[in-house]
């Protein structure tokens, strides 16, 4: 595995466990040689987990829509910033970047864009690791949901099983590196 797409926030939520997160992720890929895709913001999560890959002497790879660039304030120290027209192309772009997917503590954006890879993972279009950092315990309450669908025989409980989910960084690489 030698590029991997992080999905997060562009905040830092409400406690600091998310940024120490992000930052201990970020330095964890760097030291272990793997690029990381992202969305290319440097503000809360984003932000956190592009600096400890710079500062560990790794590669931080950002794609952004143009119109984010000064929502989002793109990072202006990345390894490279690939600026798009807009959210399809940012995701596609990051999708066909990475050997796998992470996806730490955010909202709506960070959710529609992990799910949108484990979907195409489910349907045929890639065999890409998708994966949850369930730092204090985010989501756990998503796990939950993907039960309660299995039970209501809306998703196949293979589908579920595509999901890497742990909460340690170290451990959650391990898993997809043995993949």
């Amino acid at each position: 595995m030698k590029k991997i797409a992080v999905f997060c926030g562009a905040s830092q939520g409400c406690d600091p466990c998310y940024m120490e997160a992000a930052r201990a992720l970020g330095k964890l890929l760097a030291e272990e040689k793997i690029d990381l895709i992202y969305g290319g913001s440097r503000m809360g999560l984003m932000g956190a987990v592009a600096d400890a890959v710079i500062e560990a002497g790794g590669n931080a790879i950002g794609v952004i829509p143009k119109k984010l660039m000064t929502v989002e304030v793109a990072h202006d120290q990345l390894t490279e910033l690939h600026v798009v027209e807009g959210m399809h192309e940012r995701k596609a772009m990051m999708a066909q970047l990475a050997d796998g997917f992470i996806a730490l503590p955010g909202g709506a954006g960070t959710l529609e864009e992990w799910f949108e890879v484990l979907t195409w993972s489910q349907i045929g279009y890639h065999q890409k690791p998708c994966s949850l950092l369930n730092i204090n315990n985010y989501y756990t309450p998503l796990i939950g949901l993907f039960d309660h669908m299995i039970e209501q025989g809306f998703v196949k409980k293979e589908y579920k099983e595509l999901i890497i989910l742990e909460d340690d960084p170290v451990k959650l690489l391990q898993k997809l590196k043995g993949i």
